[in-house]
């Protein structure tokens, strides 16, 4: 097998595993949302996240990890859609944000 071969099939494999780990987080992502809504009385809608930016960072022991900023809606009514957004570094949630205008009582942490 010539260079172009092995570049050609390193890419594959790298795609493969990007695409493998991405929908790994994604699943974490839901998983995380649901569990917030359940417990602070929200509704998730749609029932799922889409994916916002994936970028390289470090994280607290300085490995680079891919940093992954997921958006959602949520309802604190059942009548109306807020905004929130989830960042996962690798596949630890950093941080879950909801909308400002959301009661203080019933803030995601």
């Amino acid at each position: 097998m010539g260079l172009p071969e092995t570049a050609a099939l390193l890419a594959f494999l790298l795609g493969g595993w990007l695409i493998w780990d991405t929908l790994k987080a994604r699943e974490t992502a839901n998983a995380a949302m649901r569990r917030a809504c359940a417990e602070n009385g929200f509704f998730f809608l749609d029932d799922t996240v889409s994916l916002r930016s994936v970028r390289p960072a470090r994280d607290g022991e300085g490995r680079v990890r891919l940093r992954r900023v997921y958006h959602f809606q949520y309802s604190d009514t059942g009548h109306n859609r807020r905004d929130g957004s989830i960042t996962l570094l690798g596949d630890v949630v950093v941080a879950l944000n909801v909308d400002a205008e959301a009661p203080a009582s019933k803030a995601l942490q």
